[in-house]
């Protein structure tokens, strides 16, 4: 078993989820959060199934994440 942190971010349009710690482009959507949580979590076992365990960053694993922000003058 792996504990595998999951972004999910809220948009105007519904919900857009990825993981964190793992090689590759993992997303999932949905209308909600739990819609966009299964449907990452599907992909993420595809993308396993498809590559297999080196998707696991060798690094020791994500222990938190932070939102954090700034303004940009562009």
């Amino acid at each position: 078993m792996r504990e595998i942190k999951i972004i999910i971010e809220k948009h105007s349009d519904g919900y857009i989820a990825y993981p964190l710690g793992l090689k590759g482009v993992i997303v999932g959507e949905g209308d909600t959060y739990e819609e966009a949580l299964s449907d990452v979590k599907s992909a993420i076992r595809f993308h396993i199934e498809t590559f297999g365990k080196d998707i696991f960053e060798s690094d020791p694993p994500v222990i938190e994440a932070f939102v954090g922000e700034f303004e940009l003058k562009v």
